[in-house]
């Protein structure tokens, strides 16, 4: 019963009420108690999407949606319950049919591995994720500028770690240049990461990252394909389940292009447990948020948030959501009636109904549902029997998932990690090149100062010889030996009888010279 302008919900008021495609991208809310049929409305809508030709994410909390991908069969439990349903609303058409699916898994084990990398995530992200602190991640934005600055990659937890380091040995220089960066700070950080590692983070981060596109494929006969994000696993890891979808939404916004209204969305994007995406996150991520729903609609992307409190969602979201599906909500508590109460307000008043006694009266399928109009304006609200589902109620078998996967559009593409050149590798070889010219500088000094004390030893060692030589040469002359003491007598005697001789020439010389002048 869909057609060309819009997805059949369910009948309504004696009348079919339909979610109108070009108003599909002004977003939606599913919300109702636990088993009052919001799993079955979700997978309804996204068969619906799917078959209009508009790609589908959905997140599949409680592992039951993965069947989405297999037709429905006559031997399931609710067949009986699923067939009346569509007689009493008048779907003439239903039978069973399959839909294009691709599985994806954060931790690559039932479906396609999904990796951002930490330069994609951002610090504000990041410290979401790892609960830090103003100052703390006030050090971490300074790392990521160094990183920017330096042309570091930062693509994987050992990336940052490596910098984070390296900002720790530097930290007194950082300080100077981009305000405190203390070492305490940067372990409590470092200690952060061990912990997300230790929770699986180590297999979000890294490459191939995933590429936008992937999820906007359409199949050979027109389908859009249904992305199924394997998140029961995540759900014990609250923070990096919403900070993951935060991303998603974060990526799409800035890739895809200006779009404006189109005749339908580029892509629909379904939150289930919605609640996880504003619990304890911080103003600025609140800010984040309410930006990321109120913009992303003029890239052409429809987002459902699916949870069992509408309350959950902050009210600058809220008022983001044009088409609301609300199925029952039980007045157990003053919560559970003030959440009634809330619902009830944010309805186009329809005189025929009291909505505030019908929420808490709707039996499992029905739903109170209002959507926007052609002109913008919501339609009245209307107790609405939501259609069943085409395919599977339930979960699908590893070999049936295998056998989907196998057949994946985009099966290999992910499958393999690529580990490329980045900060750990770049910081490590700079940090050991540095070691080896310190090192070389050191040995250089460590010779020179070896030469200095060889040039002194050399320079004592000869000082001492000529001392000795002197010394030597001084006893020679106080205790001469028997030839050197014969040797001087000689010389001596020999002096005497040269002197004699030449005293007595010279005196006959003179006596003669007298003699002749007389």
């Amino acid at each position: 019963m869909d057609d060309a302008s819009g997805i059949f919900i369910g009948l309504g008021g004696g009348q079919p009420q339909r979610l109108i495609l070009s108003r599909a991208n002004r977003h939606g809310l599913i919300a109702g108690a636990t088993g009052t049929g919001k799993t079955v409305t979700l997978q309804g809508l996204a068969e619906s999407f799917s078959a209009a030709g508009v790609p589908v994410l959905v997140a599949d909390v409680k592992g039951d949606l993965a069947g989405i991908a297999m037709a429905g069969s006559p031997t399931h439990k609710a067949h009986g319950a699923l067939t009346a349903r569509a007689a009493e609303i008048g779907m003439t058409d239903y039978a069973y049919s399959d839909n294009p699916a691709v599985f994806w898994d954060l931790y690559g084990e039932q479906g396609h591995p999904v990796r951002t990398t930490i330069s994609e995530m951002g610090p504000l992200l990041l410290a979401r994720l790892m609960n830090l602190n103003e100052t703390q991640e006030g050090v971490l934005s300074i790392a990521f500028r160094v990183a920017d600055e330096q042309g570091l990659l930062l693509l994987n937890l050992e990336d940052l770690q490596e910098l984070l380091a390296h900002c720790a040995r530097n930290a007194g220089e950082l300080s100077a240049e981009y305000g405190n960066v203390t070492k305490a700070s940067v372990g409590a950080i470092q200690r952060q990461l061990l912990q997300l590692e230790s929770q699986g983070g180590d297999r979000f981060f890294g490459e191939p990252a995933l590429d936008i596109a992937d999820l906007l494929k359409i199949d050979e006969q027109g389908r859009g394909y249904i992305n199924i994000l394997a998140a029961d696993r995540l759900m014990t890891s609250p923070k990096l389940y919403a900070t993951f979808l935060l991303w998603l939404l974060s990526e799409l916004f800035e890739e895809l292009p200006e779009v404006g209204d189109l005749d339908k969305p580029k892509l629909v994007f379904f939150f289930d447990e919605a609640h996880l995406l504003f619990e304890d996150a911080p103003p600025a991520l609140q800010d984040k948020i309410e930006q990321v729903v109120r913009l992303i609609r003029s890239k052409g992307v429809g987002v459902y948030f699916v949870t069992q409190n509408p309350i959950d969602i902050p009210e600058e979201v809220a008022g983001q959501l044009g088409n609301r599906v609300q199925h029952a909500l039980r007045a157990y508590t003053p919560r559970d009636q003030r959440a009634i109460k809330a619902a009830a307000e944010t309805f186009r008043i329809n005189p025929k109904l009291d909505v505030e006694t019908a929420i808490t009266e709707l039996k499992v399928g029905e739903a109170l549902v209002s959507v926007l109009l052609e002109d913008g304006a919501p339609s009245p609200v209307e107790r609405t029997l939501v259609k069943p589902p085409r395919s599977r109620l339930g979960p699908l078998s590893p070999k049936e998932r295998a056998i989907i996967q196998s057949i994946s559009p985009v099966e290999g593409k992910y499958d393999i990690v690529v580990d490329r050149e980045s900060a750990e590798e770049i910081l490590k070889a700079r940090g050991e090149e540095a070691a080896a010219a310190a090192a070389a500088v050191q040995a250089e000094a460590e010779e020179e100062k070896a030469a200095a004390e060889r040039a002194k030893v050399e320079a004592r060692a000869h000082a001492a010889e000529v001392k000795e030589r002197a010394r030597l040469e001084r006893e020679r002359r106080a205790n001469p030996s028997l030839a050197e003491q014969m040797t001087r007598q000689v010389g001596k005697t020999l002096q005497r009888q040269v002197a004699n001789k030449v005293a007595g020439s010279i005196l006959r010389g003179l006596l003669g010279g007298l003699f002749k002048g007389r």
